[in-house]
Order: structure tokens, then C-alpha cells, then sequence
């Protein structure tokens, strides 16, 4: 890769070490994360809710998640552009204003009920998320030990699914509060009144739009007023003209690019999963609940995953990063195979506890990733947001797999997703060129 602008911190590891977490900034950072995590979130409600106002199969509904997860793939790179020349602190909060022009567009897209705008609105939020992501995530990597950046991201992680555990609660109430017609009906209305009913069944989504828009710029306001540190000893900071000493390409990092594959399947998965567990638990051999009451089940599933941060953030201070990864992510895979072979509430309880071992895994293998590159670590972390996009590319797959096999069976993508992050969790315990993260 190229030679780009921006330089950092010179800060020996002794220093890195001897510095104590900025908890100030570390409370700023946090309510990025729970941001980013509740209108992710909101995805797996919208998707239930698009599927059955615009007649789509899975595959076609998955693409809510294709055009949001993909808004990663294309922005990240310039988003680690925008950190060298900007700085952490002016990225989030033009991603902010950026996410809250994309709440913004879910207005028009209600209005007229185009499934094509609403895709578009979700392209420009995740844009905004994508500067948020390539901001923050090495911004709490540094703002502490090195040692203990694990731990700071799972805490961090922690507050995201806060967001992802609520959103389920409030999109039940406010979008999915209106009862859908029957198939059959909806093919019995003409033209003109099928269009009417969408724009009421779209139009639930105006009001929660519109309150996550205005919270969004409130927040970008408040961040923008708040002094946060920049040029510290212990926060790699990039600041405009100045050029990098570092001249290594990312591609040559193999525990990055391991790691980059490593989000790309993760995230492909857990998004796989969410996605389809409103229409998994509607399944009569599973639970046969209304997708009101399926949604609820949703919070137990990003809940599970707010409760195991927390206690991942307690566990890396004395357990090995790569140690814990493993064991989550073969025990996740165990619990999907699980679900897959099982029906009621075994495959129930079982694909909803998923949740609690996904916990850990993107903040570990962020940490693990991102270890020892030193001035590579905006480019490194870029790559790393870029291989988010398996959040667009895995659950497409599943949808084309689950409208010819069903979903329950559709489930063997998540559980290859699994393997792989174990085997990943493994071989970068084995590092020795770096002191890996504890």
C-alpha cells in the first residue's frame, strides 16, 4: 500500500504501559459504541418489517443487510483518510452528522414506500457508522496500557450491545406495532390501494427515524464542545501535512489480514443469525411466534451478548486474549449445530444463546489484529472495518440458502464462520513476535 499522510505518537511501550486509561474519554467513546450498536440493530426489526410490506424473499430482504454492511467496504479506507487528516475526534463527529442524515432519508423512503430508498438511507448510515468505527475502535485500542486493550474494547463492546439489546424492545413497540395483512390479501388490492397500505405500514418507522436523527446531532454537538486528548503520549493521533515514517504494507501483516478475515466472518454470522431470528422463531417446528413476540427474543439474543462482555472484560485481565477467542467462538459453533438438529425450545434457547459467546469475539480479534503495527495502526484498522462488509456478503449467501433449503439448515454458513475465528483464536495465541494481548 501506498505511503499516506499522517504520523503518530512516539511513545515507547514502557511508556504505553506506565499510562492510566483516560476514563473520560473512554465514557465519550462508549456512547459511540452503544449508537452504532442500536441502529445496527434495528436492521433485524426492519428486515421482518420490509420483507412483509414489500412481498420479498430472503434473499431480496437480505439485501437491507448487503447495502448496509457494504456502506463499510466502500467508506472504511477513505474513513482512515479522514482520521490522518482530521484526527479521531473530528471523524466521529462527522460520522455522526453523516448517520443523521441517513435517519433523516427513512422519512422520504416512508413517504412514498420505495424499498430502493430506504436501502439508499441505510447505505449513507452506515457510512457514517464506518467513520465511527475506524475512529473509535483504535482510539480506545490506545487510550490505556497496551496490555489491557482488550479489555477496553470489550468494555467498550459492552455498551454497544446495550444498544443492540434495546433496539429490539423499541423497534417491537414502534415499528412493528401494526399487524401486517396476509399474503393472500395483499394480493387481492389493486395497485393503488397496495401502494397506500405500504405507506402506512412504512410510515411506523417516521417517528423513530426522526428521534435517532435529532439524538444524533445532539450528540455530534456535545462531542464537538468536549476537549478530548489528542496528542498524548499514550494516543497514536494523526494531524494534517505530515508524512509517515512507516513505509510497510498492511497486506504484509499476516496476523492482520488473518484478522481481517476473521471480522469478515464474525460479523457475517452474528449479522446472519440476528437477521433471520425474527423469521427463525416464526417457524412452526421452532417456536411459532408473531414477529411482535419473536422480536423480543431478539434483545435475549444481543442481551446475551452485552452480559458476556462484561464478563469478557473482567475474564482478559486474567485469561489470554486468543484463549478466550477460541473458546467461544468452537462453543458457538457447537450451539448453532445444535439449533440446526433440534426443534422448540431446544432450538430456541440454543440459537439465542449464541449471542452470549459472540460477545467477545470482534473486540478480541480487533485487539489480536491490531497488535504491534505501531505507525500501521489507522491503515491496519481500516482493513480491518473494510472486512466488516461480511456482514453484507454472508447473510446474502444464507438468504439464497435458506430459500431453497430453509433457514434452520441454512445455519451451516454461521458454523464454518465459527471454526475458522477458533482456528484464528489458536494460531495468534502461538505469536511470538509481539507480546499478544492479555
Amino acid at each position: 500500500m501506498a505511503m499516506v499522510s499522517g504520523t503518530v505518537s512516539t511513545a515507547t511501550p514502557t511508556q504505553n504501559l506506565n499510562q492510566a486509561t483516560d476514563k473520560r474519554a473512554m465514557s465519550i467513546a462508549t456512547m459511540l459504541f452503544f449508537m452504532w450498536g442500536f441502529l445496527t440493530c434495528l436492521n433485524d426489526i426492519l428486515i421482518p418489517h420490509l420483507k412483509g410490506i414489500f412481498e420479498l424473499n430472503y434473499a431480496q430482504v437480505m439485501l437491507v443487510q448487503f447495502a448496509f454492511f457494504s456502506s463499510y467496504f466502500i467508506f472504511a479506507f477513505p474513513a482512515g483518510k479522514l482520521v490522518e487528516w482530521r484526527g479521531y475526534k473530528q471523524t466521529m463527529v462527522i460520522g455522526l452528522l453523516v448517520m443523521a442524515t441517513g435517519a433523516l432519508l427513512f422519512l422520504p423512503a416512508a413517504a412514498v414506500a420505495s424499498f430502493g430508498l430506504f436501502l439508499t438511507a441505510l447505505v449513507i448510515l452506515a457510512a457514517g457508522i464506518t467513520c465511527l468505527q475506524v475512529s473509535a475502535n483504535p482510539y480506545v485500542n490506545n487510550l490505556g496500557p497496551e496490555h489491557t486493550a482488550s479489555s477496553r474494547l470489550n468494555l467498550a463492546q459492552a455498551f454497544n450491545s446495550l444498544g443492540t439489546t434495546i433496539a429490539p424492545f423499541f423497534g417491537s413497540v414502534l415499528i412493528l406495532s401494526a399487524a401486517p395483512l396476509a399474503e393472500s390479501k395483499l394480493h387481492s388490492l389493486s395497485a393503488a390501494l397496495l401502494q397506500i397500505y405500504r405507506q402506512e405500514q412504512a410510515s411506523s418507522v417516521r417517528l423513530p427515524y426522526l428521534g435517532i436523527a435529532l439524538a444524533l446531532v445532539a450528540l455530534a454537538v456535545a462531542i464537538a464542545l468536549v476537549k478530548l486528548p489528542t496528542e498524548s503520549s499514550y494516543t497514536r493521533d494523526f494531524r494534517p501535512g505530515e508524512l509517515s515514517t512507516d513505509t510497510r504494507s498492511v497486506w504484509s501483516e499476516k496476523y492482520l489480514v488473518m484478522g481481517a478475515i476473521g471480522i469478515f466472518v464474525y460479523v457475517g454470522a452474528e449479522v446472519s443469525i440476528g437477521s433471520f431470528l425474527v423469521n427463525y422463531l416464526g417457524l412452526p417446528q421452532i417456536g411459532g411466534l408473531s414477529e411482535k413476540t419473536a422480536a423480543l427474543f431478539v434483545s435475549l439474543y444481543w442481551g446475551g451478548a452485552m452480559t458476556g462482555r462484561f464478563i469478557g472484560s473482567a475474564i482478559l485481565t486474567r485469561v489470554r486474549t486468543g484463549t478466550l477467542l477460541t473458546f467461544v467462538a468452537a462453543t458457538a459453533s457447537l450451539l448453532v449445530i445444535l439449533s440446526m438438529l433440534s426443534h422448540g425450545y431446544l432450538a430456541m434457547g440454543s440459537i439465542i444463546l449464541v449471542g452470549l459467546f459472540n460477545s467477545v469475539m470482534f473486540p478480541n480479534i480487533f485487539s489480536l489484529g491490531l497488535s504491534g503495527l505501531g505507525e500501521l495502526t489507522s491503515r491496519g484498522s481500516s482493513l480491518m472495518v473494510a472486512a466488516i462488509v461480511g456482514g453484507a456478503l454472508i447473510p446474502l449467501a444464507e438468504g439464497h440458502l435458506a430459500d431453497k433449503i430453509g433457514i434452520q439448515h441454512a445455519f451451516i454458513i454461521p458454523t464454518v464462520c465459527y471454526l475458522y475465528i477458533a482456528f484464528y483464536g489458536t494460531l495468534a495465541n502461538r505469536r511470538t513476535d509481539v507480546k499478544a494481548p492479555v
